[in-house]
């Protein structure tokens, strides 16, 4: 399939999902967009840009969920138009699809709701390319069934991501046998090596979600190796500031070292297919 001019998937090189968890302003969004091109175009890989005009699912009602879906929104066209880069972004519920599609290259659907049959028709009927993000409570191989709630629409444009798995009370672990599983459905697979560091709702309060970023390039790694089609990286400017999952956004000035690593991976592992 393709995202605009770029292949995913079928032996094409390592597509780069990247950008800040939320658009928290227009000017960090510009800025980390322009940094994150930049960085993507020295190692010749493809980028599609990350951020979500809102947070749905937060673990407390008092955590920033957005700038409002208007102005966040018109900031991801403005990245999309100026910079040339496709966007790509969540949505949550049936009524946020259209203003999405209208801006985004792909829709992307959050994890805890990818069986929500009515969201992924939905997301299916305007054509754009759709991400499905595996529930950490679902196998692998029940993707099949989420992929194929979309595809039933007609649009066969999608991709499956691994983003962790549930192990306990606050912790995520993530199966690496779940991206052959997954691209045993014809679709590409895509690995997210920030929300996997996640540990739901373990903060020292339990009112946020903490994280273990120091495990993100390992995973991203061993993600690539396995024979990944996209790499998905949350990347914040200041991650300790950020309004949203900050601990486990990756440093943007780390980017360039994941890259570099990734990108050698990943021209060794398509040499053996």
């Amino acid at each position: 399939m393709n995202i605009g001019t770029i292949p995913v998937g079928g032996g094409a090189p390592l597509v780069l999902f990247a950008g800040p968890c939320v658009v928290e302003s227009r000017d960090m969004v510009l800025r980390t967009a322009e940094a994150i091109r930049a960085t993507a175009e020295r190692h010749r890989i493809p980028v599609v840009f990350k951020s979500s005009y809102k947070k749905a699912n937060r673990t407390s009602a008092a955590s920033f969920a957005g700038i409002g879906t208007e102005e966040a929104l018109a900031i991801l066209a403005e990245v999309r138009g100026g910079l040339g880069v496709p966007v790509i972004t969540d949505v949550h519920t049936e009524g946020e699809v259209a203003a999405a599609a209208a801006v985004a290259d792909v829709l992307q659907i959050p994890a805890f709701l990818c069986r929500q049959t009515e969201l992924l028709q939905a997301a299916g009927r305007t054509g754009r390319a759709v991400n499905i993000k595996k529930g950490q409570f679902l196998a692998p191989g029940d993707m099949a069934h989420a992929a194929a709630k979309v595809a039933e629409t007609g649009n066969t444009r999608i991709l499956l991501t691994e983003r962790g798995t549930t192990f306990g009370y606050h912790n995520l672990v993530v199966d690496m046998r779940a991206l052959p599983i997954m691209r045993a459905t014809g679709y590409p697979v895509v690995l997210d090596a920030t929300h996997s560091v996640q540990l739901p709702g373990g903060d020292t309060a339990g009112a946020r979600s903490g994280g273990q970023p120091e495990y993100i390039f390992p995973i991203a790694r061993a993600g690539v190796a396995a024979g990944c089609d996209g790499l998905f990286v949350e990347v914040h400017p200041d991650p300790p500031r950020a309004l949203s999952d900050a601990s486990t956004q990756l440093a943007l000035d780390r980017l360039d070292e994941l890259l570099r690593q990734v990108v050698a991976i990943d021209a060794v592992v398509r040499g053996w297919r």
